[in-house]
């Protein structure tokens, strides 16, 4: 018989050939000369083109964005929402001249964004479509306004020398300090804005049946219990967030008639209140370091009920396969915030077995550039 090769010999091998294959193919991409050949072949020209696109596209996003975020500035999506309107009409509605209103619908035209119809007139596009329809986008991209400016220099901004303003905006950073009434408006808006679809895409992860008391931590003004509450009405409800935040939340409850209690605090506090049968935690995480998330997995696990559930819902990296929403987009993201991560789900299972939790269960969901979610359970042995 042949000598067998030692245990893991094979896979290390075969990783070592792929790795000299891909940097190979990448060289040969990178080829000035390789690239003028194949644009000769039809074989390969289509290859070619593609990638010159993509490359394109690539530096070109920020220009798309701008385009879109122009037209939420303009309200053109809602001025063609019932009827296709001339450049003449929109221009004279928003106070842009005829040429530059062209420009601006001809570009959101190439993006989908809006389309164009009979007789030079443009009407809602395909994309543009769900900015109207999809609760809190639209002051999701006028949001986006700060994190552009954060981005204006992206390598003073990886070396940690920009005063970013997302790291004025959210409250939490530097500390968990209390913020003022009209910064809290602003954070608890656009929380409100976000927690739309994370809420929807986490309650149909989501098995809540036998439960009845759940707390959720850093629970903004409230939106993801709201939520709850319309699916699983008999539960016990608390939020739990910075003190102003929780008083904004608490006022919004009472609007809209929601049997909840909203708790004013701090993860810096020395504990939570405890007894709730599960804890959430919606879009939290990803905005702390390891450190603090570790004290706030550590708090969550002492203040659930033996055998409680603890959900994590946010936007995970890929691991080792990184994703454009999870390791790109939030990745900055996080950093213009000077605080947190985004993490995989493998590395949210690790930091969960650390506290003690047990049953890890994970789920993608329908959309993960939205949210993932993972779930464990405080064992009552």
């Amino acid at each position: 018989m042949g000598r067998r090769s030692p245990a893991g010999t094979g896979a290390s091998v075969s990783a070592s050939v792929r790795d000299h294959v891909n940097t190979l193919r990448a060289r040969l991409i990178a080829s000035a000369r390789f690239n003028r050949w194949a644009r000769r072949l039809p074989v390969l020209r289509g290859i070619a083109r593609r990638n010159g696109q993509d490359v394109f596209d690539l530096m070109s996003g920020f220009v798309y964005s701008q385009v879109l975020s122009a037209c939420v500035e303009l309200d053109l999506l809602a001025a063609v929402a019932e009827a296709p309107r001339a450049v003449d009409d929109l221009a004279a509605a928003t106070g842009v001249s005829p040429a530059r209103m062209e420009t601006l619908c001809n570009a959101a035209a190439a993006l989908e964004i809006l389309t164009l119809r009979q007789g030079g007139r443009y009407g809602l596009g395909r994309l543009g479509a769900p900015v109207l329809s999809v609760p809190g986008l639209a002051v999701m991209i006028r949001h986006h306004a700060l994190l552009f400016r954060d981005l204006a220099d992206p390598v003073a901004l990886l070396r940690g020398e920009t005063d970013t303003e997302l790291a004025a905006f959210w409250p939490y950073v530097g500390g968990g300090k209390s913020p003022d009434a009209p910064t809290a408006a602003a954070y608890s808006d656009v929380m409100a804005a976000s927690q739309a679809l994370v809420a929807e895409e986490t309650l149909r992860a989501l098995d809540l049946r036998g439960i009845r008391s759940v707390m959720d931590l850093g629970g903004g003004d409230g939106s993801f219990l709201i939520r709850l509450a319309q699916r699983w009405p008999d539960c016990d409800l608390r939020l739990f967030d910075l003190p102003e935040v929780a008083a904004r939340a608490a006022q919004r409850f009472e609007r809209e008639g929601v049997a909840a209690t909203a708790i004013g605090g701090s993860f810096d506090d020395a504990a939570l209140p405890k007894g709730a049968e599960a804890i959430t935690l919606v879009r939290v995480l990803y905005d702390h370091d390891d450190d603090r998330v570790e004290r706030i997995l550590a708090l969550a696990f002492e203040a659930l009920a033996p055998g409680g559930k603890i959900v994590i819902s946010e936007p995970m990296a890929g691991g080792r396969h990184p994703s454009r929403a999870g390791d790109a987009y939030f990745g900055f993201y996080t950093m213009a915030m000077t605080t947190g991560r985004p993490r995989s789900v493998e590395a949210h299972m690790e930091m969960l077995k650390s506290a003690g939790f047990t049953g890890l269960r994970a789920s993608q969901g329908t959309w993960p550039f939205v949210t993932s979610v993972v779930t464990a359970i405080k064992s009552d042995i």
